[in-house]
């Protein structure tokens, strides 16, 4: 399978995209300040807060953060023990009325490309979504590992997942940035790189669509 092919398969990594309510965004962001740390510091909890972030090119007003699990057996177990927590059960229903929408879906990192640990850079990050053609997973996993040697000269990569729940056929990459400007440059100097061209020749015919946010990480991310 695919879990076994490409995956670490130490960790299970779970996205949240929180859609809210323009008028309750100062609101929503002071309640997970509080709730989201709680969790994670929670040595009960077999969970760790990757990041969190605002997005502020893309779709506005919503939220990105990323979870990572030690195993299914850790997520079934957090989650098991959040449901007896009267804490977080108070905190849901604060928090739901805040959003327009939410979701989520079960991620795995691939085997070539750790998830980053705790760090400051001040600076931007971007996420890209790719949506691929059911059945191109591997190849796509094939071509772009070679290219991540040309990319990873440059910048700093932060994590790469492809789903196993909810969007399925998708890979998500994450990238961390001084500033837009610094990103611009960055993307120039890659594709003067022997190799990086033909990674993206051969991945692109791969995808079915593509899509750029650039984020903004709140105070309480691990990854900021």
């Amino acid at each position: 399978t695919h879990s076994k092919t490409l995956a670490r398969g130490k960790y299970v990594h779970e996205m949240q995209i929180h859609r809210v309510k323009p008028e309750k965004v100062e609101e929503y962001i002071q309640l997970l300040s509080i709730h989201y740390p709680r969790i994670a510091n929670d040595p009960g909890n077999h969970i760790h807060l990757c990041g969190s972030w605002e997005t502020i090119i893309g779709e506005l007003d919503s939220f990105v953060h990323i979870w990572e699990y030690k195993g299914y057996p850790g997520h079934q177990q957090t989650l098991e023990r959040l449901a007896q927590d009267k804490t977080y059960e108070q905190f849901i229903k604060e928090l739901r009325p805040l959003l327009i929408s939410r979701e989520n879906k079960i991620m795995l990192e691939f085997s070539f490309w750790k998830t980053s640990p705790p760090q400051v850079t001040n600076g931007i990050y971007e996420l890209r979504k790719y949506n691929l053609k059911p059945g191109n997973l591997l190849e796509w996993e094939y071509y772009w590992r070679k290219g991540l040697e040309c990319r990873s000269q440059f910048c700093e990569p932060v994590g790469a997942w492809f789903s196993q729940l909810g969007d399925l056929h998708t890979v998500q990459h994450m990238w961390t940035y001084p500033d837009l400007q610094t990103r611009k440059t960055t993307r120039e100097a890659a594709w003067k790189v022997e190799g990086w061209s033909d990674t993206v020749y051969k991945t692109v015919r791969l995808v079915d669509s593509m899509h750029s946010y650039i984020l903004k990480p709140l105070d309480f991310s691990p990854l900021k």
